[in-house]
């Protein structure tokens, strides 16, 4: 049953990609639901994006949000793409899942794709049903709304709407559907898709239409395509080391889940570490580590020179040339990603000024974590009251910090390099504090709440949970004392050692 039209538009759609030639993807409206309900709508981006929440709480309004009604304006497809996962080379995947119905203009200027996801089979499914069960869909919701309050370039949630329907997997679950917004769903595997096939004028149309649309400025370089991938190496490492600052792991970081945007995209097996170990994996998948968090640097390297290669033939007519164009641009990763997240652990420990030992002293804090068991998040959280209280006060505001080490004595010896590096520079200590308390979150999703919520969802239709965890991570920042809890790390009985994919 195809999903008819909608009443009226609820989008004001301007479909850029869908004008692309028929093989970029699989033209298909989303597959209906037996009863759409909505979970969630998210006001704030909606008003950011232009749209009008009210209308989209209305029947008319829930049923484009489910699949059940195609608004005025879309060009419903699922896309095309091929990619490496977990190493492996494969020629086809493309949205298996989704259906990206248009792109709006927001009042930023900025195009953004909406996107259903679990919104029935598509030529891509590979044998999958193509729904998404409330599980997956909440925590995308969750941890994509909490990456952006953070600070994190990602895709946003629009909506969560429950379907009415029972999708199967390792059990019978509730079905949902997510509208997903994004600066643009096109990834690595998109141009591997193109280059595998030595289809070199769809390859020059889609890196025309990326330039076009993310990095407009590249047109009138030299060589825009090798300006595009500048671009491109430099976002992610950035991106990377915002996530290695708040102790996010991916999960998945196949070539086919790294946008070109570099926007945080996919968010399957992911998780934020309670407990700092760099080797620390969550993925039930990922069984041999690949993605492991201290990996998450180089994998993004080894994903950006699939991206090189891909861009081979337009990089330059010369092949020897065209090669030494894409090694030059990967090869400036390392130290973009270095100097990124050496930044970012300056801004943790309040370090105002670049001294030659900031490294080996966030690197040593880092390595006294890992042994004594420390909180990845309280720890950088606590650090923000002993600058504050500054070292005369040190006994009461270092307690709560050192009780997370195994052996506090441990943490004494690194407090005492801290605080004679803090004294090596000048400034004002409570704004020193303020400074490290807008980069050191007090919440983050941590797993056990997130599987509290779906816990709830799935058993007692409970969505009170969800909704009282997404109003605690609207502001990560804030300490928000009549609701501390939030910030508790799991009990032993709580701790999640493993997150799955929703497919």
């Amino acid at each position: 049953m195809n999903a008819p039209d909608a009443p009226a538009a609820f989008f004001p759609f301007d479909n850029s990609f869908a004008r692309l030639p028929d093989r970029f993807f699989a033209k298909l409206p989303p597959t209906p639901v037996p009863e759409p309900r909505l979970i969630r709508l998210n006001d704030a981006l909606a008003g950011e994006l232009g749209l009008d929440a009210d209308r989209l709480r209305t029947p008319d309004g829930v049923a484009v949000l489910a699949g059940n009604a195609v608004p005025g304006g879309a060009d419903p497809l699922a896309m095309a793409y091929a990619g490496h996962q977990f190493g492996n080379w494969v020629p086809q995947l493309g949205d298996g899942r989704a259906i990206l119905l248009g792109e709006v203009v927001a009042g930023d200027g900025e195009r953004r794709d909406i996107q259903l996801k679990g919104s029935g089979r598509t030529p891509f499914s590979r044998m999958g049903d193509g729904r998404a069960w409330v599980g997956p869909v909440l925590r995308e919701y969750i941890v994509s709304e909490a990456m952006a309050a953070l600070g994190v370039p990602t895709t946003r949630a629009l909506a969560a709407v429950s379907t009415g329907e029972t999708v199967v997997r390792e059990a019978a679950l509730p079905g949902a559907v997510l509208t997903r917004v994004a600066r643009s769903h096109i990834r690595v595997g998109t141009f591997q898709y193109f280059a595998a096939r030595r289809d070199e004028e769809a390859l020059t149309l889609l890196t025309d239409h990326v330039i076009g649309r993310l990095y407009p400025d590249c047109a009138a370089e030299e060589n825009p395509v090798r300006c595009f991938l500048d671009k491109v190496v430099a976002r992610q490492a950035d991106l990377v080391a915002r996530w290695m600052a708040i102790g996010f792991i991916h999960g998945v970081m196949n070539t086919d889940n790294m946008s070109v945007a570099g926007e945080t995209i996919d968010y399957g097996p992911c998780a934020f570490m309670d407990t700092y170990h760099p080797a620390t994996v969550f993925s039930s998948i990922d069984a041999g580590g690949r993605y492991a968090y201290q990996n998450q640097p180089y994998i993004a390297h080894w994903n950006l020179t699939c991206l090189a290669q891909a861009l081979v033939p337009l990089l330059d007519a010369d092949q020897e040339k065209a090669i030494a164009e894409g090694q030059a641009a990967v090869d400036a990763f390392p130290d973009a990603y270095g100097t990124a997240f050496l930044a970012a652990l300056r801004g943790k420990l309040g370090l105002r000024e670049a001294q030659d030992d900031d490294a080996a002293l966030a690197q040593d804090l880092l390595t006294t974590m890992a042994e004594n068991q420390a909180d990845f998040t309280l720890t950088f959280r606590g650090l923000c009251s002993i600058a504050e209280a500054g070292q005369a006060s040190e006994a009461d505001t270092a307690d709560p910090v050192r009780t997370l080490f195994k052996d506090p004595t441990a943490f004494d010896a690194w407090l005492a390099r801290w605080h004679a590096r803090l004294a090596s520079e000048a400034g004002d200590a409570d704004a020193r504090a303020a400074a490290m308390r807008q980069v050191n979150p007090a919440f983050i999703p941590r797993n056990h709440r997130v599987e509290e919520v779906i816990a709830a969802a799935v058993i007692d239709s409970d969505f009170g949970p969800f909704e009282r965890l997404m109003t605690v991570l609207s502001a990560p920042y804030d300490d928000q004392p009549n609701r501390s809890a939030y910030a508790d790390p799991p009990k032993p009985e709580e701790v999640v050692q493993a997150t799955f994919c929703g497919t």
